[in-house]
């Protein structure tokens, strides 16, 4: 396949066997067997023929920041989006924006445009695209508030242009979830707003991050969604999981709600404390926890 790939991509846009530890805010995850770094949609659809005539696996990521790779790694092409497609523009009160940048930075150039919607997303690691797939949201805000269309392609190449109705947007969920397209860009339709209050909120939204969230200690954010009617931290808390370990795999003692990689953390021991504290909330509150993190590789 070395040879194929590289007679139809830049062989710098390569890496073969490539630790996926590299590419997870997790710093968790054995090889897969090739990651594409695209540098255009041209990229990715010459991806995309090639799979599918190879019959080869294919899996899409942004940043790799809601992301647990498994040990033993990723059969098939990974494509990682985050750090290509990065370009943005504003008109008016919408902005377009390319799927791999980074959603926190979307939120700084709307507010240089006194454009309010997107305070929601400071500090929020993860890639525009990667927002988009799980209709991502934090502080009361989400993705659907503000999206108005999404540019996609098929596992075929080929392109579409899906408006909101069409993207079934409910708590972490989107079709990109089921549909296979692969999301390329967004437009959002935002408020104009008063510069300098959107910045203060950002500010606020940004100090709650750094009093409550492990931001110094590799995870993946959120591990569990919100299940009706309870919030995740305080119901661990309450269970006295704070702290709780598993190899390197940890409770954080700072939000009960996030599970860090203390050193050296396994997959294996990621999936062991997630299974002993849904065995527990089971036990306990009789719910079921559902992961927020979506996890891939070989089993």
């Amino acid at each position: 396949m070395y040879e194929e790939l590289t007679r139809i991509l830049p062989v710098h846009t390569l890496r073969f066997n490539e630790p996926m530890s590299n590419h997870t805010s997790f710093k968790i995850g054995g090889p897969a067997d090739i990651v594409v770094l695209p540098e255009s949609i041209g990229d990715i659809q010459k991806v995309l023929f090639f799979a599918r005539e190879k019959g080869i696996p294919l899996f899409i990521m942004g940043f790799g920041s809601n992301l647990l790779v498994r040990d033993k790694g990723v059969r098939g092409i990974v494509i990682k989006i985050g750090n290509c497609l990065n370009d943005f523009k504003v008109e008016d009160n919408e902005i377009y924006a390319e799927a791999g940048i980074r959603l926190s930075y979307l939120a700084k150039k709307a507010a240089e445009n006194s454009l309010s919607g997107l305070e929601f997303a400071e500090g929020i690691p993860g890639s525009l695209g990667g927002a988009v797939f799980m209709n991502a949201g934090a502080y009361g805000g989400e993705m659907k508030d503000i999206l108005k269309e999404v540019h996609a392609v098929s596992p075929d190449g080929e392109m579409k242009t899906f408006l909101k109705n069409e993207m079934r947007l409910s708590y972490r969920y989107s079709i990109f979830q089921d549909n296979g397209y692969i999301i390329l860009g967004a437009k959002m339709q935002l408020k104009k707003g008063n510069k300098e209050q959107i910045l203060v909120c950002m500010r606020e939204f940004a100090a709650r991050r750094r009093e409550k969230q492990p931001l110094n200690m590799p995870s993946a954010g959120s591990i569990f969604k919100r299940p009706e009617g309870y919030y995740v931290g305080p119901m661990l808390e309450k269970l006295g999981l704070k702290g709780y370990r598993i190899g390197g795999a940890e409770v954080s003692d700072k939000h009960a709600g996030f599970i860090v990689n203390a050193g050296g953390a396994t997959c294996e021991d990621v999936l062991q404390l997630i299974d002993y504290i849904k065995s527990k909330v089971r036990e306990v509150y009789n719910v079921e926890l559902e992961p927020e993190i979506k996890i891939i590789g070989e089993e």
